[in-house]
């Protein structure tokens, strides 16, 4: 064999090799997306309603696009509920940093219902904004599941 069939010879299994590996990657790539599509559904439970429990189903904030820095803005939380159980306290993380609990502004019990809480942002940048609600089922305290959403919130500081 000459140089130039080894050449070519090693041209074609090198471009084999790596037809290979990206075929590998494709598939690791998509593995990983399916396993991210099932994890983020699995957040709120989906079994049915026990007596008197309150569940919920997602936090949104209208003003997204505006949330500055020491000023209050609102937070909408959308629950089911059995019944209407009385609603104690509302609490949050912020990227991680909490407990810190606020007193809710109002409730509006149907299908869903909200719970709205207004909110004070102490420091600027990106937030994984998450929270959970404290209530009264039969007499006795009981949280709920955690919601979350990603927030950006402007400095009031110039330049």
């Amino acid at each position: 064999m000459g140089s130039d069939e080894m050449c070519l010879k090693g041209a074609n299994e090198c471009h084999r090799r790596c037809v290979m590996v990206k075929l590998r990657s494709i598939f690791v790539l998509m593995g990983g997306a399916i396993l991210l599509i099932a994890s983020s559904c699995a957040t709120v439970p989906t079994e049915p309603l026990a007596s008197g429990e309150l569940r919920l189903l997602r936090l949104d904030v209208p003003q997204r696009d505006d949330i500055r820095e020491r000023l209050p803005f609102v937070v909408n939380i959308n629950f089911e509920a059995d019944g209407k159980p009385e609603i104690v306290t509302a609490c949050f993380y912020w990227s991680g940093s909490g407990p810190y609990c606020s007193k809710v502004m109002d409730v509006t019990y149907g299908s869903p219902g909200t719970i709205k809480v207004q909110l004070l942002p102490r420091t600027s940048g990106p937030c994984a904004l998450e929270s959970y609600v404290v209530y009264r089922k039969d007499g006795k305290t009981e949280s709920t599941n955690g919601v979350g959403t990603h927030i950006r919130v402007i400095s009031q500081r110039p330049g």
